[in-house]
This record gives C-alpha cells, structure tokens and sequence, in this order.
C-alpha cells in the first residue's frame, strides 16, 4: 500500500468517526442499538468515562480478555507494561493499592494488604505498615511482614529478576549495597537493612532521605509479597503465587491465560476487590482487525492491551454498536524526542525551529482527529499530572496548531543553519499510524529545508535501538518518535526516565533527548523531596517550562482512543491510575 493511500484512508476513517460520534452527541448519547438487529444494548456512548457503566454485584461467568500482546511477563517484579499491571491486580496484592473509582477518584491510595496507607515519621523517611487480619496465600497460608519483605528483596536480583521498575531499589539503596536475596548471607534470606520486620503483621521502611511518590513505588506490582518457598527465580512468571481473588489455571506464555477463583481468598480481608467472574481468559492474537471483528461479535468482551480500535475496528464500532464505545482520554503523550548530541540538533535554535515547523493540526488529523486521536499537546506533561500547564511558548494552541514557517527560518539563521539540515526520524512500524504521522512530519519540515530520512523500527527491539546512544549516534538519528505514560501518577512517574540524565543508560535508555541538564536534575530532586503534591506540582510546572524553552523534547498529541466496551460487561470504568483503561479487577460480566 502506498503512503498516500495509506493516509488518505486514516483521513477518510476519522472523518467518518467524527460524523458518527457527532450523530451520537446530537441525539444525546447512542441510547439506540446502533443497526444492531435486536441484538443486546451497549450502555451508551463514553457510559464509563468518570462514571461506572452497568453497575452490579451480580458474581458468575467468565470474562473473556483478548490481546494483541501478552504480558511482558507474569511475574510481578519483572513487569513494566502497564496493562499488565492491570492485570495484575487479579492475583497479586500490595500494601497499598488504586482506588476502585472511576476516572481521577482511581489515582487516591488505600489500604490493600495494609490497614491503610503508611504512618510517616522522622520527617519523611520512615513508612510503618500494619497488615490486616486474614490475608492468606493461595495454599490457606498467612502473607506475612517477611513475605513482603522478601518480594521487594527480589529487585535487587538484577542478574535474575530483570525488566521491572527500579524504583524501590534506588530509594530504598541508592549506593547498591545489597545484592538480592539469591546472593543474600542471611539464614532467612532478609538482610536488606532498609526494611524492618519486627513481627509478622508489621513491616518498616527507613529512607535515606525523603520521597514524595514512595508510596507509589509501594502501589506497583514490584511491591508485590512474594512466598519465598514458592520463588522459582527466572521461571517465577510461569506460574506466580496469588494473594489475591484468582489463581492460575494455566497460562501458555504468548498464547493464552486463564484465571480462577483462589478459594482461600476471604473477601473480608479486602475490600479493593469485588471479584465478580469466576474466571478470566485471555487470548492472544496478533491479528488487530480479527480482534476487533470477534470483540463486536461478542466472542470477548475487552482489550487487555487498552490501547484503542485499529482504524477499520472504530469506524464500524462507531457506526454499528456506538452504544458500545467509550472514547478513552489516556495519560499517553505522543512525542518526538530531539536527539542533543546529533548536530545540528545540539543547538537550540536549530531544536526550536523543528517546534515552529511542525504543523500539529495535521499530525492530530493523521493520528485520527481530536476525538480518535486526541487533543494537540503544548504542555510535556499530560492533564492528569499535576504540574501539567497550559504554558506555549511556541504559540502552538495560539495558532490552533499550525505552523509558523518565518519563525522556523529565523530560528535555523540563529543556529548557522539558514538553509536548513539533513537528520533520521524513527518510528515504530507495528503502533498503528506512527510511520505515517513521522512522514506526514517529514513534509512539513521539508518546507523550511529541513531534510528527514524516517526510518520505521521493530518496536519490540526500541529498547535495543533508540534506548542505545551508541546505535543512535552509529545510525545517524537526530529525532525518535514515541509514546509515553506515567509509571504512576506524577511529575517523577512520567517525566524523570525522560529527562533526568541520572536515568541514561547503555540500552533500554528512554531519556532518548539525551538531555543533561543540571536544572532539570535539581528540579526533580526538588520535586521528589517535597511531600506536599500540590507544591511539587508547581516544581514540575518549572521543570515543564525548562524543557520547553530549551526545546528538548516536544510532545504533538495527548492520546485518545476508542475502546469498545462489550456488552456483557458490568462495573466498567475508566481509570486514570491505569492510564485510561478500564480497572480490570472491577469487572464482571452478565452470564
């Protein structure tokens, strides 16, 4: 398929998604089936945006998950996509969790294996748990203190463990001292001196020195209890041990999941989880319209990726079950990345006139429009992150996301570049309409003189190619186009492996700017000492305006998508501690 039809066919398929998502606000809200023959009704267009679609308590059935990519791994210290932390929340358990609540409400911590959240001291860097009565294993055994201990311990067995956060190592031990619990000289296997065990229900951190966002780090699955005589190290993730609702049946890595009921849980020991099927499947195919076509049918009923409809998938969703769609406001910023040690992108007036000749209207146009695609960025940090701003220097909102040509030119005259520069762009060729929006950036920048070569990548080795320096620089790449969403909700979870130079690394780098800028390093430092989110939020806000007015990093979309929420399912709700999925744990569906 040519380019051209290619992006003709993605114009033509938003523009029918805009007019029937159009209709639908017309006539209030797509009450009707949509041409669906009689068939059962969905809720009603966005029923589970800020709200909940279908409540119920009814319990039964099985909950049919179907996914274009599995688990990056089962194993809760090893996983990092964040719809497998969703998933996670089926079998696994933290001191403190995610609310059960639609929208921003989802990002408060609660209690989980603890009481509550954790009682803090000695000015910040003391955290004291106490474990509710009852929470068992999978086997009728009590979790205990030590168990919790023991599964954070296991992040420090980096030559085993690997792929997960960091986040709890680098606090907790920033100097690396302790080497895991495979390499652990103590008889128990505990001797990671910055959590104390003093009996089995009560669990102590001590930090060095303050975090604000500790408590996320705590709410990640890597903060999951893990039953030392279970631990089988790499082959963990082939059948992890549950403290949650469910257990594993079987799980056929890359194939198939499925879940059931773990009936040692007791309900009254957690209250985050109304555990409503008595089973859960997932499905994994690599076929994105297949998906699509068997979610409409009724043969699944959600995308365990959460990552939207393929562009034929929503036009008919749209059109047919619209009754049936929500129209997902994630936490995912599209960006391209400016590559500081690629000349003449070390300059930043040369970084600067890319900002000018971008015409953002169109890259929203290419990415589906405002509704399918999402809304033209101008802040690097998404809506639901506090310190995100509506500060725009480049005038990019103010020109409605056009671009300004003269102001381009006179930028590349300030950086000695008057008749432009020659650099590489990568995309990533299976994320569905990148290399056409990196070539519908290519024309754009062409008509200031500035030459880009784009060049699509295999988006499962990014980690390999843009996350290593030295195959960027061996390749020649000035720019790298992504994606990006908080590892938890603030300034730290979604800004500090982007731009902190404390976070470069060899390979699976993502601070792919390159940017090492002591400012920025100071500001995070500043931000993640404050335990006050309001306040670090104005940090972050200073932090956004640096980059921006260094022109580090420039963000083109807040990304929306539209998911198909299938007809059985009841208590759906979009969540914003999950990036704008649905909370999987929430789930049930109608038998």
């Amino acid at each position: 398929m040519s380019t051209v039809t290619s992006k003709r066919r993605l114009t033509a398929g938003a523009a029918l998604v805009v007019a029937a998502l159009m209709t639908t606000t017309a006539c209030g809200g797509g009450g009707d089936d949509g041409g669906s023959g009689g068939k059962a009704k969905g809720a009603g267009f966005n029923a589970a945006f800020n709200k909940v679609a279908n409540a119920s308590t009814k319990k039964g059935g099985t909950l049919k998950m179907v996914g274009k990519q599995d688990l990056d791994s089962a194993d809760p210290q090893r996983a990092y996509y964040g719809m497998a932390w969703d998933f996670m929340r089926f079998y696994t358990r933290q001191l403190v969790t995610y609310d059960t609540k639609p929208g921003a409400a989802s990002t408060k911590l609660v209690g989980d294996l603890a009481t509550g959240p954790g009682v803090i001291s000695d000015g910040g860097k003391t955290y004291t748990y106490k474990l509710r009565p009852g929470i068992t294993w999978e086997d009728g055994s009590p979790v205990t203190s030590k168990d919790v201990k023991y599964g954070i311990e296991r992040i420090w067995a980096t030559d085993t463990i690997t792929g997960g956060p960091q986040y709890l190592k680098q606090t907790l031990d920033p100097k690396g001292e302790y080497k895991g619990p495979y390499k652990d000289s103590s008889p128990d296997k505990l001797g990671l001196k910055a959590i104390e065990t003093p009996d089995d229900s009560t669990v102590i951190f001590k930090l060095p020195k303050p975090n604000g966002d500790f408590e996320q780090f705590l709410a990640m699955p890597s903060g999951t209890p893990v039953k030392a005589s279970q631990d089988t190290k790499a082959k963990y993730t082939q059948r992890p041990f549950s403290s949650g609702p469910y257990k594993f049946e079987t799980y056929k890595p890359g194939k198939s999941i499925v879940l059931v009921r773990n009936d040692k849980w007791d309900k009254s020991s957690d209250p985050v989880r109304a555990a409503l099927p008595d089973k859960v499947t997932v499905t994994i195919s690599a076929n994105l319209e297949e998906n699509d076509k068997k979610l409409m049918e009724g043969d699944y009923d959600v995308d365990l990726n959460g990552t939207g409809m393929t562009q034929s998938g929503r036009v008919t969703a749209v059109q047919d079950h619209k009754d049936s769609v929500d129209n997902m406001q994630t936490s995912f910023v599209r960006y391209v990345a400016l590559v500081h040690t690629a000349k003449p992108l070390d300059d930043v007036h040369c970084r600067k006139a890319v900002f000018y000749a971008t015409d953002f209207a169109a890259l929203q146009q290419t990415r589906g429009g405002e509704i399918a695609g999402g809304a033209i960025a101008n802040s690097t940090l998404p809506a639901s992150i506090k310190g995100h701003s509506d500060y725009d220097p480049y005038g990019v909102l103010a020109r409605k996301g056009k671009p300004d040509e003269a102001k381009a030119k006179d930028e590349l005259k300030q950086c000695g570049q008057p008749n432009g520069f020659s650099t590489k762009l990568t995309a990533r060729n299976n994320n569905p309409g990148e290399v056409d929006v990196a070539e519908a950036l290519q024309a754009q920048l062409g008509k200031v003189g500035i030459k880009i070569e784009v060049d699509p990548i295999d988006g499962a080795e990014a980690s390999s190619i843009t996350g290593s320096p030295s195959v960027v620089k061996k390749r020649g790449y000035g720019m790298t186009m992504s994606g990006w969403g908080p590892d938890f909700p603030s300034g730290q979870g979604f800004g500090q492996p982007l731009w902190d130079s404390r976070f470069l690394a060899e390979t699976g780098n993502y601070n792919e700017s390159q940017i090492k800028d002591p400012q920025i390093d100071k500001l995070f430092d500043d931000a993640i000492a404050e335990t006050d989110a309001d306040k670090a939020g104005e940090i972050y806000k200073a932090l956004d305006k640096r980059i921006l007015d260094q022109a580090d990093w420039m963000p083109f979309i807040y990304e929306k998508n539209i998911t198909w929420r299938g007809k059985r399912l009841t208590n759906a709700y979009m969540s914003d501690a999950y990036n704008g999925r649905y909370d999987y744990v929430s789930l049930g569906v109608v038998k």
